[in-house]
């Protein structure tokens, strides 16, 4: 009876193994054919995507066009391109197309994302597309009375919920301000006019922001660039295959220059592709600094 055991309990613990092996650091399968999403895909021909809609220049609508274009939708047409797939966008807000990633409604989102630590613990990132870094747009007549980020306390900084410049607004004291899905201009306008204090997002597209709207008293804020930032597409980490695939696509494009020439269609001749050689504080960092003055 006891060599009988002895014999079950190895042969358990060779299945316990074997099944280990067939899965990556990430508890992923290696093998695309436990990739349903990869599988979905490819019998339907079509990928299916997530972005705002109202983000410029990621993801927007140009004036009088009903055709979705921006840095994010021009990069995933091309993947999709070169994966012999058609696409599908699906406009949302931020909220929306990250559960939409994880119920499966989505197959990618793209949206001028951050890649951060806190979500590649629910999700998995395509290759960077984008680098850039943490700007603050303010008030440009008295930079709305921002002269340390200690000032931002009490502050009322306008933001999507749970986007990560908003978590870094409320890290700095500020009360955010919620829009759902808004376009640039409203945001913009609410600090002119003194509805909100800030804005913290994204340089390159609150650069364009600035530019589209000069007439509003706002500026950059010339003393606060900090946070280096890695965007790429989101999608399930049970899509391993899919992420594989996009990867090997972005890899190409990097190459043979095609990122390159889409940011610089987009971003005002600006590549934002090309990691930046520039090493910049974090927001810890800077508070530290101000800590120990």
């Amino acid at each position: 009876m006891r060599k009988r055991l002895g014999i079950i309990c190895s042969l358990f613990v060779i299945v316990l193994l074997l099944g280990a092996c067939g899965t990556n650091g990430d508890g992923n399968s290696e093998s695309a054919g436990n990739d349903k999403t990869w599988e979905k895909i490819q019998e339907s021909g079509k990928l299916v995507v997530g972005t705002s809609g109202t983000l410029f220049a990621a993801s927007y609508y140009p004036d009088g066009s009903d055709e979705l274009t921006g840095y994010d939708v021009e990069v995933i047409r091309e993947i999709a391109k070169r994966l012999d797939l058609e696409v599908e966008f699906k406009t949302s807000d931020f909220n929306n197309m990250l559960a939409s990633v994880q119920n499966g409604r989505i197959d990618v989102a793209a949206n001028d994302i951050e890649i951060t630590d806190e979500r590649k613990e629910q999700f998995a990132f395509s290759e960077p597309y984008k680098y850039s870094y943490t700007s603050m747009i303010v008030r440009k007549d008295d930079l709305s009375g921002i002269h340390s980020l200690a000032d931002l306390k009490g502050k009322r900084a306008g933001g999507e919920a749970s986007t990560n410049h908003s978590k870094v607004a409320e890290q700095l004291g500020a009360e955010v301000v919620t829009y759902s899905n808004a376009t640039n201009d409203v945001y913009l306008r609410d600090v002119d006019n003194g509805r909100t204090d800030l804005i913290i997002n994204d340089y390159y597209l609150q650069s364009l922001a600035l530019q589209a709207f000069p007439d509003f008293n706002i500026m950059i804020h010339p003393d606060f660039k900090f946070d280096q930032i890695e965007q790429g597409a989101i999608l399930s980490k049970d899509a391993p295959e899919l992420k594989k695939q996009m990867d090997k696509a972005l890899n190409e494009m990097q190459e043979d220059g095609t990122l390159s020439k889409l940011s610089e269609e987009f971003y005002g001749g600006a590549d934002v592709s090309q990691k930046p050689d520039e090493e910049l504080p974090t927001v810890d960092e800077l508070l530290e600094q101000e800590g120990n003055k």
